[in-house]
């Protein structure tokens, strides 16, 4: 007897659209840093658990984000360009950097795979770009596939730029912990961190004033960022170097 196979109801080849274009462009870097980490590849394993953390940074953030623009909201006028400038830098980049500098010195401060310079690069920007997938999926289901391109070659690349100045420092701060330089290790942490958070303020508060002005910096301000990235994982990449353990 011939059984017709169901046909799948409409929303899910729609879903499934939706869901590739969020991610595929998330996945594109995270192969093109893992390809960059050539004297030893990471552990699968570590890697799928670092872009988990990302998305629960994201879910973090997003309370924190939602509790900072209210407390914001009770000083300040919406409209006002202060408000704008505060919004981005102390509340957006301030609770998205920190969720992901948490999660990811919890994963991988002291695992034993981190043991060259250029694993924080990598580290840093698993957490960033599994950030920005689940981030993505978000913005593509509430506004459609029209933001799909936009995102993919400035917010993705956006965040990816962001982690590899904090995994840069990140890497150097896990040298100098285990030479004992603890207060350098602590320097080179803030230094990662604080860089992240000026870059994706200024990206955000770009972004979000609208203006002609504003909107011509921000692409200028994206497109040197985006090169200097760039320049930073094969630097960082060509100049690996071990960490040599010690006692923690």
């Amino acid at each position: 007897m011939f059984f017709a196979m169901p046909q799948l109801p409409p929303l899910l080849p729609v879903a499934a659209v939706y869901v590739l274009a969020a991610v595929l462009p998330s996945v594109f870097l995270l192969r093109y840093v893992y390809c960059c980490d050539a004297i030893e590849p990471e552990p699968p394993g570590l890697l799928f658990l670092l872009v988990l953390s990302g998305a629960a940074a994201a879910l973090i953030s997003g309370v924190l984000e939602g509790f900072g623009e209210w407390l914001l909201k009770r000083f300040l006028y919406q409209g006002d360009p202060l408000y704008t400038i505060l919004l981005a830098f102390l509340v957006v980049a301030v609770a998205e950097e920190g969720a992901k500098l948490f999660f990811l010195r919890r994963r991988t401060w002291s695992h034993p795979a981190f043991n060259y310079r250029f694993d924080g690069v990598v580290y840093s920007a698993f957490v960033s770009l599994g950030f920005a997938a689940f981030e993505n999926v978000y913005y593509i289901f509430g506004y459609g596939l029209s933001v799909a391109l936009p995102r993919a070659l400035l917010a993705i690349p956006g965040h990816l730029s962001f982690s590899v100045f904090m995994g840069m420092y990140y890497g150097r701060a896990r040298l100098e912990a285990n030479r004992r330089h603890y207060a350098r290790a602590s320097l080179n942490l803030w230094a990662g961190y604080l860089i992240a958070v000026a870059l994706h303020g200024f990206y955000d508060a770009c972004a979000m004033s609208g203006t002609a002005k504003a909107t011509a910096v921000f692409l200028v301000f994206v497109l040197l960022m985006f090169a200097a990235a760039w320049r930073t994982i094969k630097r960082e990449s060509e100049t690996d170097r071990p960490i040599v353990r010690g006692r923690r």
